[in-house]
């Protein structure tokens, strides 16, 4: 996925039915699924530091299905310009799976970036992270590689992470940050840092300010920038 995006939406269960209850008691238990989505408009499409919208605003869209053995799938949609600033779609299809280590949460899988405007940007990323508590919030380490492809000119990248999110006590009000370093197909040395607040609505509505920015070797990349959105989750 392009951004980190927090579902919460309200979980489907697939449980027998009253009539077939007693047959059911006999068998193993009905597995468990959770069906979340969401959409957003954002001020600006950044990704990792850089702009994918020409600066012009985002929406997103997202839906993403999700078992109880930790296995997981979805797809997420935002408008993208990357062809000289043409306007096209962006899909992202994405699978993995995230395990409870007792402390720590374990996520790997793959996504596979899909433009259908112009296929000569598609191409595959593998992800893995680390999420573990620190006191009242929490901090993820983790890292993205794509393998050498044709589409991001035969050569590899790696991105390597760290983020942090607290919530502020007895407030809908939480702030988070991110640091990135990237090397290979889509920048050397390449770092990018992201802060700022989230403040929760009710009802599913999130509003999020964030500072991003990023650089490479010491010299300014991408414009700095702020970025705010909002988002809804159901």
């Amino acid at each position: 996925m392009r951004t980190i995006i927090a579902l919460a939406a309200l979980p489907l269960y697939f449980v027998p039915t009253a009539a077939v209850a007693q047959d059911a008691e006999e068998e193993e238990p009905a597995a468990e699924w959770e069906i979340d989505a969401e959409v957003g408009v954002f001020s600006d499409y950044r990704f990792r530091g850089i702009s994918l919208s020409s600066k012009d605003p985002q929406v997103t869209a997202e839906i993403s299905v999700a078992h109880e053995s930790g296995l997981y799938a979805g797809v997420w949609a935002s408008n993208v310009a990357l062809n000289d600033g043409a306007d096209d779609v962006e899909l992202d299809l994405y699978a993995g799976y995230a395990a409870d280590l007792g402390g720590a949460t374990l996520d790997v899988g793959a996504v596979y970036y899909l433009y259908p405007g112009n296929g000569d940007f598609n191409y595959v990323e593998l992800l893995a992270s680390v999420a573990f508590a620190a006191g009242p919030g929490e901090i993820t380490l983790g890292a993205a590689y794509a393998p050498s492809q044709e589409n991001i000119g035969s050569e590899d990248n790696t991105y390597v992470y760290i983020s942090g999110d607290l919530p502020i006590a007895d407030t809908p009000l939480s702030l988070h940050g991110t640091f990135g370093i990237e090397n290979g197909a889509f920048g050397d040395n390449k770092r990018d840092w992201l802060v700022g607040a989230s403040y929760d609505l009710g009802s599913g509505l999130t509003a999020t300010l964030d500072y991003v920015d990023t650089a490479r070797a010491g010299s300014p990349l991408g414009d700095a920038t702020v970025v705010g959105s909002l988002t809804f989750a159901f």
